[in-house]
């Protein structure tokens, strides 16, 4: 029976614990561990999905191989030292350790989410002003820059340009929108010619000696919307991605505060599959679990 992973000990110094990912010091670099925690409005679910550690691993990974000639990254090996436990295998890399900047950098290609709201009360996302009679869905002229805070405890805010550049820095911000669009237009031709809609994404990024890298995770279903290109054809938004859990949350008018509800079998059984569908669209293969 497939175990499901929340909660990791490793016989490590600990160096953090995100939402989903526990991080361990090994030798001067981290060991990074994708755990099965499901965090939603910023809030960590008492269920974890299954398979979706494993899964977040190894799309990143696929991501990182892809995107080196556009910017070097944190990943150094999947190939976890015998001497710790099992399970951390296929659900964890060592990666480089960088001094993490501490903005989200959320690119926006179609209008959704967040954005979706307050386009509809302002006519802007973050300040950047668009075209008037947009919908839910809509694809956007060009891809655009909309940067969040990252909370370390509470809610993620959206911020605009100007006040990321206050905490960044002009020179970091510049080249980091850079580098968000340019990741994320090569993720949008890919899940076109996977059959899907990549319609946001974030991306973080960190300092390594006088370069700035890209960290973290890379174009996953948790850091990302993606929908079905024959159902988004067809006028219908189909996630395989967190979006699924977000509609039965706003469903059951859960004020996206602690402590989070139970999620009902049936929600975490078929967000696992929009997951794995994603994966395999997204790569050509199924997750070897």
């Amino acid at each position: 029976m497939f175990e499901v992973i929340t909660h990791t000990e490793v016989p490590l110094k600990k160096f953090s614990k995100g939402k989903v990912r526990d991080t361990y010091e090994i030798d001067s670099d981290l060991l990074m561990v994708s755990t099965d925690r499901l965090s939603v409005f910023d809030v960590v679910f008492n269920e974890g999905i299954p398979n979706k550690g494993t899964l977040l691993n190894n799309l990143s990974i696929f991501w990182f191989l892809k995107t080196r000639e556009i910017i070097k990254n944190h990943f150094i090996t999947d190939a976890i030292p015998a001497n710790l436990p099992e399970y951390l295998q296929k659900r964890s890399m060592i990666v480089t350790r960088a001094k993490p900047i501490h903005l989200e950098c959320v690119v926006r290609g179609y209008l959704t989410g967040s954005g979706l709201k307050e386009y509809e009360k302002t006519g802007k996302v973050c300040g950047i002003e668009l075209p008037k009679g947009l919908k839910n869905g809509s694809e956007l002229p060009e891809p655009i820059f909309t940067p969040s805070t990252k909370a370390q405890t509470g809610h993620d805010e959206n911020i605009n340009e100007e006040q990321a550049r206050k905490i960044a820095g002009d020179a970091t911000v510049d080249f980091i929108k850079k580098k968000s669009i340019e990741l994320y237009k090569f993720g949008k031709h890919h899940a076109l010619k996977s059959g899907l809609i990549l319609a946001d994404t974030k991306f973080e990024f960190g300092h390594l000696n006088n370069e700035i890298i890209l960290i973290d995770e890379a174009l996953t279903p948790d850091s990302s919307r993606y929908w079905l290109k024959d159902d988004y054809d067809k006028g219908k938004l189909t996630s395989l991605d967190k979006q699924y859990v977000r509609d039965y949350l706003e469903g059951i008018k859960w004020n996206k505060y602690p402590p989070p509800p139970s999620l009902p079998k049936e929600v975490i059984e078929k967000t696992t599959e929009r997951y794995l569908k994603a994966y395999k669209m997204l790569t050509g293969k199924e997750l070897d679990i």
